[in-house]
């Protein structure tokens, strides 16, 4: 019986968003309390990195000081350097800007797990204090998800010499790298932080991308970046059979403001997969922002 209201609530939505833009759009208030619903499931899951994502949302939702009280505690007991990076990486975003700091001490400890999570976390959020410790990795490690993901920071936040310096990089990994592990990480960064004129890298790299993951990566970072194939692509991953498919292009669906992914994200608040929930969750509230 709910998932046939959440379907007549997604023909309803669809009927009244086509055609339209932002300012003639609202998300419906029931579907809005599912969403809470659903994140709220999320953060309390035993689901880390999910429970993260919902963290994400809730912020992203006006519910930043709710994150806070949940994650502040988790964050004092919890001793695995990824996980802590995740926990920091959240309470920042919720507006706790000097828990930044626990992610620099990590990224700067001899012990390399949480090295990746640290840069990564950084560059999403950002950091209080200079740039020295990025521009350090980025210089010295031949570790390349790390090198990239310090790359990323600087050129996010470094308007500076370092941070051309960092963008150059990501271009020329884009083209010239032949793992697509690894060439789809500057093509997810530059569809957040580039330009139109990075369509046509990330375009020639699809040819390479056999895996249908980093495929949707490319495919995915073409929507964000306006690209109507791109667009058109994302919203046919949102029916892949694929959750982690699903997951990534409701996330893309939400952060590039493509209201013809409504109808399938209402049907995604009842995926079977926790994170495909959280994430249509949160680009359902991203839209109605």
């Amino acid at each position: 019986m709910i998932l046939k209201r959440i379907v007549l609530l997604a023909v309803l939505v669809a009927f009244f968003s086509m055609g339209q833009g932002k300012d003639d759009w609202q998300l419906d208030p029931e579907v809005r309390a599912k969403c809470l619903s659903v994140l709220r499931e999320g953060l309390a899951s035993g689901e880390f990195w999910p429970s993260m994502h919902a963290a994400e949302a809730l912020t992203v939702a006006g519910f930043g000081k709710e994150v806070q009280d949940f994650l502040v505690p988790k964050l004092e007991t919890e001793d695995d350097d990824q996980r802590r990076c995740g926990l920091a990486r959240e309470l920042v975003r919720s507006g706790d800007m000097a828990k930044s700091a626990v992610m620099m001490k990590i990224l700067q400890k001899e012990d390399p797990h949480g090295h990746v999570h640290a840069a990564e976390s950084l560059y999403k959020v950002g950091w209080m204090g200079g740039f020295e410790p990025l521009k350090t990795v980025f210089s010295e490690t031949d570790q390349m998800p790390l090198k990239i993901m310090a790359a990323s920071a600087l050129a996010k936040y470094d308007r500076d010499e370092s941070g051309e310096e960092a963008i150059a990089f990501l271009r020329s990994t884009l083209k010239e790298e032949k793992d697509p592990a690894i060439f789809r990480l500057p093509a997810w960064v530059l569809s957040r932080i580039g330009d139109k004129s990075d369509r046509e890298l990330i375009r020639l790299r699809l040819k390479d991308a056999d895996d249908p993951l980093v495929h949707a990566f490319l495919e995915h970072a073409l929507a964000a970046l306006g690209d109507p194939d791109g667009k058109e692509a994302l919203l046919e991953n949102l029916k892949s059979d694929d959750p982690v498919i699903r997951t990534y292009a409701a996330v893309f669906a939400g952060e590039s403001g493509i209201f013809e992914a409504v109808p399938d994200l209402i049907g995604q608040l009842e995926d079977e997969n926790l994170d495909a929930r959280i994430r249509a969750a949160q680009a359902l509230l991203t839209l109605d922002l």
